[in-house]
């Protein structure tokens, strides 16, 4: 009963790695899409969060499955338990992408200098999120802490971020709705950020037993 029990958990890492995979490509995408101005782009990113729902219910599923059918030990149940938590927060980072792409769609942002700093925070963002699962399937708290620390640098770009749009604000042409747009993706990434801190948060349960606050 073991060895199926194993085999399955092993499943279940690959279909987290893949759901993450397809977080980090929606995030990927909707840069892409906010630096070329490109709105089918943008629309691609909805279609993709379809497959990160879609995922979601996959991998509750096979927990379900899991902690019905088999007889978990104490650090399985902490497993299963933090897998659910974590495609949780997967399932709200592919949301967010695409809220950035909805942003998009609405054509008031233009390709400028002012947006290399959300670049930046976005390919933070990025690193985050795969280093968070990367640390569940190592089973890895050092690397879990390490995301949760990294969570002051996109912190950093969202203050530098948001002290540049104070300047677009100050320009004589100021263009309202183009600067609250990027204050909107700003903080999107922002969240991104924090849910990646969560699935941290749940590597180290998952390892340790002890919940970080």
């Amino acid at each position: 009963m073991r060895p199926e029990f194993d085999e399955q958990l092993d499943l279940l890492n690959k279909e987290l790695i893949t759901m993450g995979a397809f977080c980090e490509k929606a995030i990927a995408m909707s840069v892409q899409a906010l630096a070329k101005g490109d709105q089918k782009l943008a629309g691609s990113v909805f279609e993709l969060t379809i497959q990160i729902n879609h995922k979601e219910r996959e991998i509750e599923t096979m927990c379900l499955k899991l902690l019905l059918q088999q007889q978990p030990v104490a650090r399985d149940l902490r497993i299963l338990s933090s897998a659910l938590k974590m495609v949780t927060d997967m399932a709200r980072i592919g949301a967010q992408s695409a809220d950035i792409a909805e942003i998009i769609t609405l054509e008031n942002i233009r390709s400028t200098d002012d947006i290399q700093v959300i670049h930046d925070m976005s390919a933070a963002v990025i690193k985050m999120v795969t280093d968070s699962i990367d640390a569940f399937v190592k089973k890895d708290p050092q690397m879990a802490k390490a995301v949760i620390d990294y969570d002051d640098v996109v912190d950093s770009f969202f203050d530098q971020a948001k002290r540049m749009l104070v300047t677009v604000f100050g320009r004589p042409e100021a263009d309202a709705e183009y600067a609250v747009d990027l204050l909107m993706i700003a903080k999107y990434f922002e969240r991104i950020g924090d849910h990646a801190v969560n699935i941290a948060k749940w590597v180290l349960f998952s390892v340790t037993g002890k919940r970080e606050g």
